[in-house]
């Protein structure tokens, strides 16, 4: 199922969004076994993102053949240890404390961690990240941190049927990439759109994705969780 499953999403991926920028599939393999996970990779998947430190950790060795790892879920400062000099990127650098004790541990071990800033597109109380009105001062004080090399922005559009909205925060995003893109441009992804999602997204200015149940199947859901 897995193979026939990433074979179907690969072929359906535009090589590149309107904009022409290459498009990204990230597998996000949370919960899933290392022999799910390796079949995905001898699909065709080079792109792996985990969303527990634990899991990064315990799995890492038995991956084969994956070309960069990231982390996409929520990070605990205390926990970067596990993740420097392993992970390609970091996609959920949701708060300045945590991109000050990145770069802090970045620097002392001698790397230099490439990072996305998570914005929380839909303005949610449950959700973290910057809010738009936030950007670009996050932005501007964490691209001076030594150690880290802020490389885009990554989001999540909020669950709603109303396509006109997501489609609206999905352009708002990509208008908020490129307004902060275009002092430095040294960003390579805006990182937005899952599942269900990730066709409206790409239309919308995304370049890569994050997909898991289209990959592996629908995870028993957890209140308050969205799958990838």
């Amino acid at each position: 199922m897995i193979t026939e499953n990433v074979k179907k999403l690969l072929a359906e991926v535009p090589q590149k969004n309107a904009f022409g920028e290459p498009v990204t599939v990230v597998a996000a393999v949370k919960t899933q076994s290392i022999e799910a996970i390796n079949e995905a990779i001898a699909a065709g998947i080079t792109e792996i993102g985990d969303n527990h430190v634990q899991e990064f950790r315990d799995k890492y060795s038995g991956i084969c053949g994956v070309q960069k790892r990231h982390f996409i879920g929520r990070l605990q400062t205390n926990k970067i240890k596990y993740l420097l000099g392993k992970c390609d990127l970091y996609q959920s650098v949701d708060r300045l404390a945590l991109a000050e004790e990145l770069a802090r541990k970045s620097e002392a071990k001698g790397v230099v961690s490439n990072v996305l800033l998570e914005i929380n597109a839909g303005n949610e109380p449950s959700k973290g990240g910057f809010l738009f009105e936030e950007a670009e001062l996050a932005y501007q004080s964490i691209k001076k941190l030594g150690a880290l090399n802020v490389q885009g922005l990554m989001a999540m559009l909020p669950l709603s049927d109303d396509e006109e909205l997501l489609r609206s925060i999905a352009r708002k995003m990509r208008g908020l990439y490129d307004r902060l893109n275009a002092a430095d441009g040294n960003f390579k992804y805006l990182s937005m759109g899952m599942s269900g999602d990730w066709k409206l997204c790409v239309e919308c200015g995304s370049n890569m994705i994050r997909i898991g149940t289209t990959i592996f199947g629908r995870r028993v859901a957890v209140a308050g969780k969205r799958n990838a």
